[in-house]
């Protein structure tokens, strides 16, 4: 796959745009998924947060998994072997994503204890972005994840 675009870059834009963590990383990998923004956006909605903030595996790892389906999944007929390749991929990915992060776990990553946040996301404000390295984690996991698709 020919890949020109700074997914990294667009997606770290968009997370401080106001999109949340897999929104920013779908959004960004349009040109691969074929998606329009309006799709991006709401396909990948429900796994902000680690999931609608439950704090589970993290919403860019989540997007970036969307996104390899898309690049490079099947459709309902798929043989073994292309699954199987599909799924090394997203190993691959969730791999080096750790070995970069230390973790694939949206609470681990922020440093939160066990159980899920109130449900309402937080405001954006300088001090939000200041305290949460999300930006830096969707730009992060737009860059490992361009590394495997190319």
């Amino acid at each position: 796959m020919d890949i020109t675009k700074d997914h990294g870059k667009v997606a770290e834009e968009l997370f401080r745009s106001g999109c949340n963590c897999s929104q920013a990383v779908v959004a960004a990998f349009e040109d691969v998924t074929g998606f329009d923004r309006e799709t991006s956006l709401k396909v990948a909605s429900a796994l902000g947060g680690g999931m609608c903030r439950m704090r589970e595996v993290c919403g860019a790892v989540s997007g970036a998994m969307l996104v390899l389906g898309m690049a490079c999944g099947e459709g309902a007929d798929s043989d073994h072997a292309k699954k199987s390749a599909l799924y090394k991929m997203g190993q691959e990915f969730a791999d080096s994503f750790k070995d970069e992060m230390g973790s694939i776990v949206c609470r681990e990553l922020l440093g939160l204890p066990e159980g899920k946040s109130e449900a309402v996301p937080e405001a954006r404000t300088d001090a939000y972005y200041k305290k949460r390295p999300c930006a830096e984690i969707v730009r992060i996991a737009a860059e490992e994840l361009e590394k495997i698709i190319k």
